[in-house]
């Protein structure tokens, strides 16, 4: 465990710089390099070079992010990259200590947080403020909340809930009702509890043991104007913050495996209704601790690793939820749904059974380990098997579902030939969504005057719903925006200096043109958005083809032509 100390953000006397090079400066600046080095040697004040050699120097990027504010240059890099680097520049890798600062800090008029009353940086809460000027507090917080996640998602870490695995979660949640109680006793800065589509009346509980990500949480909620969330700082299994709760849904997706789960001081405990798990079995722990907080008819959502279906340590445990008839249903989820590495996860779902319920006969076990990450969760039928209790009662108790799913014969031959014909049909569309370009006669459309989507928005002649620009009227041609929102300008000013890249909508920079200038362009760029769709269809066609083919010569059922 990090020592608390080290978290604490550094004064700005005490920071050290944020060095970059000429090319980093370039790329963040929105500007060619020779652009960077005309600078250079064309204004005295520009930052002198702090490291590095002749041929590679370096620059402390606050001191040239200062320079460009003052030469009105600054407008290049987007508020939203400009924060976030001050951020890190101030905590380093601790990215969840720095945005819960920033969102105590955003959210300092109205939330009672568990975090450490720390005083930010002076430049850091200039830029946050006019980050949030820009576009609200709440927007900003989001938007540092997703660079954070991705950030964590990049280094391998388990941190963050992956958006794919809350896609797979709200696919296979049930129906909410009003006046439902939601608990995630493990909810991190709220990936699951906040992405359950609005339910009126509906109560969101939770508790994380880092308070950072707590804090977020509560940031986040307050700015949204949520209500009905009750969220504890905690150990959730050795603190349990909500002794006397009874939710309708728990949903979670626990911490990564840890040597020590508090096994020692609860042996005892009385949620071990179906066995104490082993010490390597902590997931069994939090499986119980969440079943302990659901009223009679409440359901389970618990994301798991996928040993925990089939490891000997929890063999008896698996054998009583299944005798019970409490576990009802298991998803194999696609490899590379989860941030930190490519294995499958399972989804389990357990439900408590109301007084007097008969017991079901079967579990149903579903795989999806061989769709993509993010191809479809509705299962077909050869996917789906239920199977009776007592043949999963046995020495192992495996509730693996691929284990449980009969073979099927493969026609491979005809499957060839069918992604031959799909590989052929996506070849032609390709070629017929090529869209006639010619040569241009060199002038930039970026050296003329250029308008923000925000001066679009206030004019009324784009409209932002969940934060997406759609074009009202027809003085504006809505492939001409969503080509410009995306060219490389707009794709500088909103990457910061780590990769991390995040779209500034309203900051994002349209050049002005008249209407049949905008049609013409706007017809290429919808031409060149149709091309990528069938280039990626055409790649997966490929893809599926070489799989078919290598799998048929290696079984016998294809051979190569000829003697």
């Amino acid at each position: 465990m990090e020592d608390p100390a080290e978290l604490r953000p550094v004064t700005d006397e005490e920071q050290p710089p944020t060095l970059v090079t000429s090319a980093e400066i370039a790329r963040l600046a929105g500007v060619t390099r020779a652009a960077v080095s005309n600078w250079r040697r064309r204004y005295e004040d520009f930052p002198p070079a702090v490291a590095g050699g002749a041929s590679s120097p370096l620059f402390a990027w606050l001191a040239v992010q200062d320079w460009l504010r003052r030469r009105d240059r600054h407008q290049d890099v987007s508020l939203e990259v400009q924060t976030w680097q001050a951020l890190r520049a101030a905590y380093g890798d601790a990215t969840t200590a720095a945005v819960a600062a920033a969102a105590r800090y955003l959210a300092r008029a109205g939330v009672t947080t568990n975090g450490a009353d720390e005083q930010l940086p002076a430049a850091v809460q200039v830029l946050l403020d006019r980050f949030a000027a820009e576009s609200d507090p709440s927007t900003a917080l989001r938007a540092l909340t997703d660079r954070m996640a991705d950030s964590a998602r990049r280094a391998g870490s388990d941190q963050v809930t992956s958006p794919l695995i809350v896609r797979a979660v709200r696919h296979f949640v049930p129906q909410l009702q009003p006046g439902w109680t939601v608990f995630d006793p493990a909810c991190g800065i709220g990936a699951l509890l906040l992405a359950l589509e609005p339910v009126d009346g509906l109560v969101r509980v939770g508790q994380d043991g880092d308070a950072d990500a707590v804090d977020i949480l509560l940031a986040r909620s307050t700015l949204a104007g949520l209500g009905g969330l009750r969220i504890a700082h905690g150990d959730s299994l050795r603190a349990d913050r909500h002794p006397g709760l009874a939710a309708h849904l728990v949903i979670c997706d626990p911490p990564a495996a840890a040597g020590d789960w508090g096994r020692d001081e609860l042996l005892l405990d009385h949620r071990w209704e179906f066995g104490t798990p082993s010490r390597a079995e902590g997931e069994l722990a939090w499986l119980q601790h969440a079943y302990a907080h659901t009223v009679p008819g409440g359901q389970v959502l618990m994301v798991m690793p996928a040993s925990v279906a089939y490891r000997k340590a929890g063999r008896r445990i698996r054998a009583e939820l299944v005798r019970r008839g409490i576990v009802r249903q298991v998803v194999a989820l696609p490899g590379g749904v989860a941030s930190g590495h490519t294995l499958p996860v399972h989804l389990w779902t357990l439900r408590r059974p109301l007084e007097g319920e008969p017991r079901p006969g079967s579990v149903r076990l579903i795989d999806l380990t061989g769709n993509t990450p993010s191809g479809p969760l509705r299962p077909t039928d050869a996917q789906t098997v239920d199977v009776p209790l007592v043949d999963l009662l046995d020495d192992v108790v495996d509730l693996t579902p691929a284990v449980h799913l009969p073979t099927v014969r493969r026609d491979l031959a005809l499957e060839y030939e069918q992604a031959r014909s799909e590989l052929a049909d996506a070849l032609a569309g390709l070629h017929s969504r090529l869209p006639e370009l010619r040569r241009g006669d060199g002038a930039d459309l970026w050296d003329g005057a250029t308008v923000t989507v925000s001066d679009l928005v206030r004019a009324g002649l784009v409209e932002l719903h969940d934060g997406e620009p759609r074009v009202v009227g027809s003085q504006v041609d809505p492939g001409y925006l969503d080509g410009f929102l995306h060219a490389s300008p707009n794709v500088r000013r909103s990457t910061s200096q780590s990769g991390s890249y995040r779209l500034d909508v309203k900051g994002a920079r349209i050049p002005q043109r008249e209407l049949p200038v905008q049609r013409r362009y706007g017809t290429a760029f919808l031409a060149l958005r149709d091309m990528e769709r069938e280039a990626t269809r055409l790649a997966e066609a490929a893809k599926h083809l070489a799989d078919l083919a290598r799998e048929g010569l290696g079984t016998g059922d294809l051979e190569p032509d000829g003697t």
